[in-house]
């Protein structure tokens, strides 16, 4: 049997840079877990283009909340062309009764303990509309059988996952719900054999929380130390607490690592239940991180409840004064499945129900202390003022220890803000419409707009120069 296995894009128009788009892992599990009858194919779409008239006898499209309404199109198109379609990844997981309407069958959850039996019931006509296994074991080494395929993105990144699981639950994410409660275990000596096979020298760990668990963590990164290879990957702050485990972290080739700060709202950090919530603390904590020679690269969202308009220059502020060089800017995204989904929709606060702009940066509620437009045009603001080139050559005598790492994330940030930009008016009209005539508002939507607004209170801008 063919087995044409997609990742679809967002929208096949707007495709963002290949090297800053994060690795892929779940499909190439998929091929290492199909049996060798069947053939595999894997088509991302954000690096390559779909043929509708691919031979295949089975479909499976695997996507994320935004990408969903394209997942649904090429599943109706790929239907109409007589395939078997079967559906999965977090967004058909959270809502398989929707995704269901548009496949043939839908993988719920993880798919270790199912693929083999859903491809034989492919294979013998007998396909069901669900499959479910919950938190199935991690046991099984799976190898990944065209990993140079996975190098496509970030920089040549190769992807590996250690653990499965958070036990935190963030109001506005969905992983404790999906992955469970516990965090579950890859065997090091699998995760070792994983990087030795991959042939490689730079890893990204896509694991939630590389350091969820301290003890197996200190013992990977002790195992992997000999292997002499460079990695990043994603952890809470708070393990700037155990100087044991930065130090292995450090010593096992670690790099850079991406952290869930998301506000520096005193009041926001009480209500997320951050392990550290004085500011002055995350900043020494900042710089503890960077003193072992590790990147620190923070996520922030924009429209929590008790955000003001002066979280978008508080944010700027914090980011330039700790020389922060890459960040991730986001909109507060209310995603199925979420509490703050569910809050939002009690409240009425949702403005659309277009899953395509459930992504981090568009808005789609009405925030409680500015407008819609505002929290976008916002966020916006904080992204140009933090990608101009005087901001980048200011900080970087504070990376001279990750130079490329500095230049090349402040150069595919900057691409990322103009392509935004250009799309600004677009989303604006969409999402915040003031009337038929978008032309007749251009100015309203222009960065004249932004340089003006009165969520700036530090500076005095004129026709977007400073006075």
């Amino acid at each position: 049997m063919k087995v044409l296995l997609i990742s679809p894009c967002k929208d096949p128009e707007r495709k963002r840079p290949k090297f800053l788009m994060m690795p892929q892992l779940s499909l190439h599990i998929l091929e290492g877990l199909t049996p060798p009858e069947h053939e595999v194919k894997i088509v991302e779409e954000e690096i390559e283009d779909i043929n509708l008239d691919e031979d295949c006898d089975l479909v499976g499209i695997s996507c994320m909340t935004a990408n969903a309404p394209r997942a649904y199109y090429l599943a109706k198109e790929f239907k109409k062309r007589g395939k078997k379609i079967v559906l999965g990844g977090v967004h058909p997981t959270i809502l398989p009764d929707e995704a269901l309407r548009h496949a043939d069958s839908v993988v719920i959850g993880e798919v270790e303990g199912i693929w083999p039996e859903l491809l034989e019931d492919v294979k013998n006509g007998g396909l069901k509309k669900k499959y479910k296994k919950p938190y199935p074991s991690l046991d099984e080494y799976i190898k990944i059988k065209h990993r140079k395929d996975t190098k496509k993105r970030l920089f040549n990144v190769i992807p590996v996952m250690t653990t499965r699981g958070c036990p935190f639950n963030c109001d506005f994410c969905c992983v404790h719900d999906i992955y469970g409660p516990k965090i579950r275990h890859y065997p090091i000596e699998n995760v070792v054999r994983d990087i030795m096979d991959a042939e490689g020298k730079f890893f990204l760990f896509l694991d939630d929380n590389i350091m969820g668990d301290t003890r197996y963590a200190k013992k990977l990164f002790s195992a992997i130390k000999p292997l002499k290879i460079k990695w990043i990957g994603q952890a809470s702050i708070t393990f700037v607490k155990d100087i044991e485990l930065i130090s292995l972290a450090a010593a096992s080739g670690c790099t850079g690592l991406f952290f869930g700060l998301e506000t520096v709202s005193k009041s926001q950090l009480l209500k997320l239940r951050k392990s550290i919530k004085d500011i002055k603390k995350i900043e020494e904590a900042i710089k503890k991180i960077e003193s072992y020679g590790i990147f620190f690269h923070p996520s922030m969202i924009f429209g929590f409840d008790d955000d003001t308009k002066d979280v978008f220059p508080e944010t700027l502020d914090f980011l330039d004064k700790n020389k922060i060089s890459s960040v991730s800017l986001n909109t507060l995204t209310p995603y199925p499945g979420t509490k703050t989904y569910r809050k939002l929709k009690e409240e009425r606060r949702l403005i659309t129900d277009d899953w395509k702009y459930f992504d981090h940066k568009s808005v789609v509620f009405k925030p409680k202390n500015m407008s819609p437009f505002e929290l976008q045009a916002g966020r916006l603001w904080v992204f140009k003022e933090f990608t101009k080139f005087s901001s980048m050559l200011k900080k970087l005598p504070f990376h001279l220890d990750h130079p490329f790492y500095h230049l090349a994330m402040g150069i595919g940030h900057k691409k990322v803000f103009k392509n935004e930009f250009k799309d600004f008016p677009r989303l604006a009209s969409h999402l915040f419409p003031l009337s038929d005539n978008l032309e007749a508002h251009y100015e309203y939507f222009s960065i004249l707009a932004l340089s003006l607004a009165d969520f700036i209170p530090r500076n005095d801008y004129i026709g977007g120069n400073k006075v």
